[in-house]
């Protein structure tokens, strides 16, 4: 198989207007309804942490009216990037698309301070790579085993550690490495095969929740789709692109892209490629947006993205959710009561892929069917958790005060169990419970798919 080469970087150009499209720029009208559907406006009420004054600022770099200083770019780095603002604008500016560019910009001609560069580092050499990742997170998984770390606890040791005791808390229970490594590459369809879907099994997906993947093509499989989850495959390079490493990101989208273009060749068409990340998907569905203009790249990444489908998005449709309906039938009955089950809105499942409805539908379908199961609504439930990608590691503080009000509607909702369909969100609001000490479990749809239709 042909795998892309890493290219030798250019030069990189210090006019934010060779990186920031000033026609999308003008697109804002500036009425400012996006407003209160921006978290950090939310919480801190400050116009420059507004999408229009973020705006403002971009204008302000592009037009030569102002230099990238480091209280610009505070303003610019607070962004959540959860494109809230897109869904609430009446003049469809691009935000996501944007900020993506700007970062870049910034990534190539800002020097940000030692400490912060060295955190984007980290997260940049350890989170794409499910080997080094493994690797790094090999003595958390000791001192979990061994108790060590619940006597640190129980000391109130831990605590004393701050933010490096939350991120050791963000982490979901961490299943053995041998989940990962024996995860297959062809998981046959159960009955008649209606679909041939490739799957993306991601980066922190495969590590820190490689259940959520079994879960998922358990129960793709199921509903009568052969899955097909290549090895070769590497990060969506969502992670690189929000800290601005373009170059990085394309690099993995090449990857990807190859991978099952080659599939394809010598396997014939795929119906779907199938994401269960909301973050990673609405990278997945924009990549052409990454290679606009490249003319060997752009047509190729364009092909991909349209076949990218979010797991809720391609189960909602017939004749998928027929065969889920037909065992839940037989087999729902047998779970275990959830109680009150309430939907968090992953902010790039919401705002960047529009996907609202179908996991709402496929909950009321278990509703259906689940012993005891109650839907009740969530209140903000399209408002960011703090999560991010990787903020709630490069701006603690604020990704905390999101988590707070996101859990404070948790609690007034009632619910026993959360369901979202994104890894960041999941291990977010799981940190939040554990925090606040609630009895509240947190899911993935296709989790609970997998309980009702095994």
């Amino acid at each position: 198989m042909s795998t892309p080469t890493k290219e030798t970087p250019k030069t990189p150009s210090t006019s934010a207007a060779d990186y920031i499209k000033h026609d999308l720029l003008m697109d804002c009208v500036h009425c400012g309804l996006c407003l209160s559907d921006c978290p950090t406006y939310a919480e801190n009420g400050n116009e420059a942490d507004s999408p229009r004054g973020r705006i403002y600022l971009m204008r302000s770099l592009v037009e030569g009216r102002a230099e990238a200083t480091p209280s610009l770019v505070e303003h610019l780095d607070l962004c959540l990037g959860c494109r809230g603002c897109e869904t609430a604008c009446p003049s469809g500016v691009q935000y996501g698309q944007l900020i993506e560019q700007t970062r870049n910009y910034l990534h190539d001609n800002y020097e940000r301070p030692p400490q912060k560069r060295l955190v984007t580092k980290l997260v940049e050499m350890f989170f794409p790579y499910p080997n080094r990742m493994e690797f790094a997170l090999a003595p958390v998984r000791i001192l979990r085993r061994t108790k060590v770390l619940l006597l640190l606890r129980k000391l109130g040791i831990m605590q004393k550690f701050g933010e490096l005791n939350d991120m050791e808390q963000l982490l979901p229970p961490l299943p053995p490495m041998q989940t990962r490594l024996k995860f297959a590459e062809d998981w046959p369809a159960q009955k008649e095969e209606l679909a041939r879907v490739g799957m993306i099994t991601g980066c922190v997906m495969q590590v820190m929740q490689s259940d959520v993947n079994v879960a998922t093509a358990k129960v793709l499989s199921r509903a009568g789709c052969r899955v097909i989850a290549p090895k070769t495959q590497g990060c969506c390079g969502a992670l690189h692109a929000h800290v601005g490493n373009m170059d990085q990101a394309r690099l993995f989208a090449r990857q990807n892209i190859v991978v099952f273009e080659e599939w394809e060749k010598q396997n014939g068409p795929l119906d779907a490629i199938v994401i269960n990340a909301a973050g990673c998907g609405a990278a997945l569905k924009e990549y052409y947006h990454w290679f606009e203009g490249d003319p060997e790249w752009e047509k190729r990444a364009e092909a991909f993205a349209h076949k990218v489908r979010d797991v809720s998005e391609f189960l909602a449709q017939e004749p998928y959710v027929n065969r889920l309906e037909e065992l839940m039938e037989k087999n729902a009955a047998g779970m275990h009561s959830l109680g009150r089950v309430t939907y968090h809105d992953a902010c790039h499942l919401a705002h960047g892929q529009s996907i609202r409805e179908q996991p709402r539908e496929l909950l009321a379908l278990l509703e259906k069917y689940v012993p005891n199961m109650v839907i009740v609504p969530l209140s903000e439930s399209e408002l960011c958790c703090g999560s991010a990608g990787s903020y709630n590691i490069t701006q603690p503080k604020i990704a905390m005060q999101l988590l707070n009000r996101k859990l404070d509607h948790v609690e007034e909702s009632g619910a026993d169990v959360v369901v979202t369909g994104n890894p960041g969100c999941m291990m977010q609001i799981r940190l939040g419970t554990l925090k606040r000490d609630l009895p509240i479990e947190v899911l993935h749809p296709v989790e609970l798919l997998d309980r009702a239709t095994a």
